[in-house]
């Protein structure tokens, strides 16, 4: 049975709300069938705030209201950050050139969530075999 349950990393969702050319075709027509479950999550919010404040994406106006309401409306659904994601964190691989917390923590939301990862970020390669990953 295919995966039907899919985690946007925070470029995706951000992409996928400025309707983005970057976004792969591919995932587009992931996070328009209907029959999948596409995810975001809290972590996602809270690194798009960080990176606002730090005036590192000026080109994405929004408020945090707008950024969670708006894949609302587009029918994902939020993935508030729960104990078993942390729980998972301790046993996601740390790499030396990949310690970012905010994507290993979405690794592990996605391995708790029996999620694919939606990323073009290619150090989430090094995590194959412990969660799937499209782009």
């Amino acid at each position: 049975m295919a995966t039907t349950r899919f985690l946007l990393d925070t470029h995706c969702l951000l992409w996928f709300q400025n309707n983005d050319a970057k976004i792969s075709a591919k995932v587009i027509d992931v996070i328009q069938n209907p029959a999948n479950t596409i995810f975001f999550s809290q972590l996602s919010l809270f690194e798009i705030v960080i990176k606002q404040s730090l005036n590192k994406l000026p080109e994405f106006i929004s408020n945090i209201d707008e950024i969670y309401h708006q894949p609302i409306k587009d029918d994902f659904t939020f993935l508030p950050l729960q104990n078993h994601h942390l729980n998972r964190y301790i046993q996601v691989p740390l790499f030396a050139q990949h310690r970012d917390p905010f994507d290993r923590a979405l690794i592990a939301t996605a391995y708790e969530e029996n999620a694919t990862i939606l990323t073009v970020d290619k150090n989430f390669g090094l995590y194959d075999g412990f969660v799937n990953i499209l782009w």
